[in-house]
């Protein structure tokens, strides 16, 4: 090759270094330009900073309300892999041979299990629900969850056969009770039973004025979304165990149907049956899905039984 082409060959390969070296380069801005963006504080309240670049980020934690006995809620985070779906109760398995939709929604079971203050899953309620799980102090916290989200789905089956939508006033004279807020006869309405009176005596969600315009059974009212209503149970429930040192079933209850030797008991006693098995508790000779009419027997129970007094025994 001739002095001159050998120096037209070099000319040549000088010029398409830049242009090579832009080509490969384009695959790393690209990279770098369409990587997910890491969720910042305003985008996932339940992370108060945002991972840094070189953090590989991890599922974003659940945000859990947690009802105080002030009324108050306190943000908690609650791990994905700490919530675990509770059991079927007798009542629900019996709906879903039926195909009765009107049934327990499993997203529920997250509801409960993200608003579980911490006490309700230290030791200091061992003894209380030692009845029906008796290895709850050797339980991971998952397994204490997943308790609780069975109790209530036990309990709502007791009150109401698990129909959101309940709403019962009683008219007879001994329990046609006036409800402080509505100034109307006292209604027990939701999955739970509870009544507005309730908003000022635990802090439930609950607002009169805006449900007073929408129709009786508008599941748009705040006392029936069941978010509020199981919310506010934790709040009651919370108050019996942890305030006033009772067990699940007191004769102080704010449920019937958690009030030894009246006629509701029998019935949430029926809903346990199912219990988690990390609970241990071995069912009782004879102990078979019974159903009986729930929704009957729920009714016969007080219109709004009073809270239990601090002072008060079992």
């Amino acid at each position: 090759m001739s002095r001159l082409a050998q120096i037209a060959t070099s000319v040549v390969l000088a010029s398409l270094v830049p242009w090579a070296s832009g080509v490969a380069e384009t695959p790393r801005r690209l990279r770098t330009q369409t990587r997910p963006q890491t969720p910042t504080s305003a985008q996932n309240p339940a992370q108060s900073q945002a991972p840094t670049p070189t953090q590989a980020p991890g599922p974003a934690p659940i945000r859990a309300q947690i009802p105080t006995s002030g009324g108050t809620q306190q943000p908690d985070t609650v791990p994905t892999s700490e919530l675990k779906s509770a059991p079927p109760t007798p009542i629900a398995e019996k709906k879903a041979e039926l195909g009765d939709d009107h049934t327990w929604n499993p997203e529920w079971d997250k509801i409960i299990e993200e608003g579980l203050p911490p006490n309700l899953l230290s030791p200091k309620v061992a003894k209380a629900v030692r009845q029906f799980c008796p290895r709850f102090n050797r339980m991971g916290e998952p397994d204490k969850r997943a308790y609780w989200a069975y109790f209530f789905q036990a309990l709502a089956g007791a009150e109401t056969g698990l129909v959101s939508s309940t709403n019962v006033r009683h008219d007879d004279s001994e329990e046609a009770a006036v409800d402080d807020v509505t100034h109307h006869k006292v209604r027990q309405q939701g999955l739970l039973q509870l009544t507005y009176m309730d908003q000022e005596r635990y802090g439930c969600d609950f607002d009169w004025e805006k449900d007073k315009k929408l129709e009786e059974h508008d599941p748009a009212k705040t006392i029936l979304q069941p978010r509020n209503n199981l919310l506010c149970g934790i709040a009651i429930i919370k108050n019996q165990l942890i305030d006033q040192h009772k067990p699940l079933l007191s004769r102080t209850s704010y449920w019937s149907t958690l009030q030894p030797g009246s006629a509701g008991v029998n019935v949430f006693l029926k809903q346990m049956a199912n219990v988690p098995v990390a609970c241990g508790r071995r069912p009782g000779r004879g102990q078979q899905q019974q159903m009986g009419p729930v929704r009957e027997k729920a009714a016969a129970a007080p219109a709004m039984p009073s809270p239990p007094s601090s002072n008060s025994t079992d």
